[in-house]
C-alpha cells in the first residue's frame, strides 16, 4: 500500500495538540479551515464513546490556487486533512495526509511535482512539534 499520510506520536492533550499544531501550519502558510471534533460528533449521532479525535482542514491557500489552474478537480481534495487524536492518556498522534498521495489519483505528474512543496511544508509541522 502506498503511503499516504504522515505521523508522528507525541505527548499532550488532544486541544494542546491542536493548539500548537494550528500556530505551525500558520507559521507554513496553512490556514485552519474546518474543525470537527469527530469524538464529540459520533457521540452526538450513535451516542458512541470514543477518545478525542479531532480533525482540521487545512489549507495553503497559494499552493491551492495554483494547483486548481492546473486541474480544478483538486478541488474535491482539499483541504488536506490533518488528525490529532488521542492514543492514551497524555498521548497523541498527529496524522496529516500527504497532498502528493492526493494529487496522485488526478494522474497529473506535475500537479504531484507541485504538491511535494505542500509535503515539505507540512512534514516541517510535524518535525517542529
Amino acid at each position: 500500500m502506498a503511503e499516504i499520510n504522515l505521523k508522528k506520536k507525541i505527548s499532550g492533550s488532544v486541544d494542546e495538540v491542536v493548539e500548537r499544531v494550528t500556530k505551525l501550519l500558520a507559521a507554513e502558510g496553512f490556514g485552519v479551515l474546518t474543525r470537527i471534533d469527530f469524538d464529540k460528533k459520533i457521540k452526538e449521532k450513535l451516542n458512541q464513546d470514543m477518545k478525542p479525535l479531532v480533525i482540521l482542514g487545512a489549507c495553503n491557500p497559494q499552493l491551492a490556487y495554483e494547483a486548481f489552474l492546473r486541474n480544478s478537480d483538486i478541488t474535491s481534495l482539499v483541504p488536506c486533512n490533518v488528525v490529532v487524536r488521542e492514543v492514551s492518556e497524555n498521548q497523541v498522534s498527529v496524522e496529516m495526509v500527504m497532498p502528493t498521495a492526493l494529487m496522485k489519483m488526478l494522474g497529473d505528474e506535475e500537479l504531484v511535482a507541485l504538491s511535494a512543496d505542500a509535503d515539505l511544508r507540512l512534514g516541517g509541522v510535524l518535525e517542529a512539534l
